[in-house]
């Protein structure tokens, strides 16, 4: 069974590049925003989570925190994308396993993904 994996990002354009980028050998289960992204992640347990910082309703670092703090969730690969740059130690801080910035090398989202979902 394919991989299921959760894009949280509010610009519909990047999660379709995330689809495009990693092709068909996975799920994809899309949300626009940080409560969604939270409410899918408890409901379908994805195998690998793809969240962006910049998140109406709650931002990705929020959601990446209570992911991180959900003992049913904790393991989950989160790989956070932002377009700032400055956010990238606070994404590492709050438990992101990688994290890429705006605009990604769809190499790099490919490696990160393989590589996380391998290890899990």
């Amino acid at each position: 069974m394919a991989a299921t994996i959760l894009v949280c990002d509010d610009e519909p354009p990047l999660r379709e590049l995330v689809r495009a980028i990693l092709g068909d050998r996975f799920g994809y289960v899309e949300v626009s925003d940080g409560e969604a992204a939270l409410a899918q992640a408890r409901e379908l347990r994805p195998d690998l989570v793809i969240l962006d910082v910049m998140l109406p309703r709650r931002n990705g670092l929020e959601v990446l925190t209570e992911i991180r703090r959900s003992p049913e969730l904790a393991d989950t690969p989160v790989v956070v994308v932002t377009a700032w740059t400055h956010a990238e130690s606070s994404a590492l801080a709050a438990g992101a396993n990688r994290v890429l910035g705006k605009p990604f090398d769809p190499d790099d989202l490919i490696a990160a993904v393989e590589e996380l979902l391998t290890v899990a």
